[in-house]
């Protein structure tokens, strides 16, 4: 039981469960609200099915935490997306790039969690790492493709500016005290700058594909960790 923990534990595991569900519904609603720009029914498909498995994978992390600590994650995951909404999308080729880069942020930095010392997230994380697997290579197939296609590159480069920074903050900031502490009692594996690099490693052959570059750093607004290999 997480009671049997001591009470930094207990509190670090009660943040990451709140950080789980809100990922998980911001991208539902995220999905949800992009299906006005869906253009077929192949694609329509994908994003229904999408939005399916986050919803349910935001109820598992919702029924956790209810057992573990007998209360509701709801009003603190809807408080939080109302202080912190993820951005909306615009279009179809926003919506592909968005599912790219946000949904695969949130699958390297979940897969931090396989070996946590609390047996019940591990539990959890490797259900939601098995089901979310396909959405990884299928997802960055339609966004290469439209970004290969669009008329505008400016604009293609802009929107993948935006959605990097949204998948890069997935991670938290890197090199912080929290970090140290989730790593020495087991939680998670790394810090999040380590995971930072290999998410960028991981999705420059498709930038590359895409027609895409890495925007300078400083653009994103975001603290990066040293030795990140910005270069193609």
């Amino acid at each position: 039981m997480l009671s049997n923990y001591d009470e930094r534990y207990r509190e670090t595991v009660i943040q990451m469960m709140r950080s789980q569900a809100y990922r998980e519904l911001a991208a539902a609603q995220l999905f949800g609200y992009g299906l006005q720009f869906v253009p077929d029914i192949k694609s329509l498909k994908f994003i229904v099915w999408h939005i399916q498995e986050e919803t349910e994978h935001y109820i598992a992390v919702a029924q956790l935490y209810q057992q573990h600590t007998g209360e509701s994650i709801e009003s603190w995951v809807m408080n939080r997306l109302k202080s912190k909404p993820i951005p909306m999308v615009s279009s179809w080729l926003e919506l592909a790039i968005a599912q790219w880069l946000y949904d695969r942020g949130g699958f390297w930095q979940l897969q931090e969690y396989e070996n946590c010392s609390w047996e019940p997230y591990r539990t959890i994380v490797a259900k939601i790492i098995r089901e979310e697997q396909g959405h990884q290579s299928h997802g960055a197939r339609i966004a290469v493709k439209l970004c290969q296609n669009a008329d505008n590159r400016a604009q293609a480069q802009a929107v993948f500016a935006k959605w990097l920074r949204q998948g890069l903050l997935s991670f938290g900031r890197p090199n912080n005290e929290g970090n140290r502490y989730a790593i020495e009692v087991g939680l998670k594996k790394r810090d999040s700058g380590e995971v930072m690099k290999d998410f960028i490693a991981d999705i420059k052959a498709d930038v590359i594909a895409a027609g895409l570059r890495l925007p300078p750093k400083e653009e994103l607004g975001i603290e990066l960790p040293d030795g990140i290999d910005w270069s193609f």
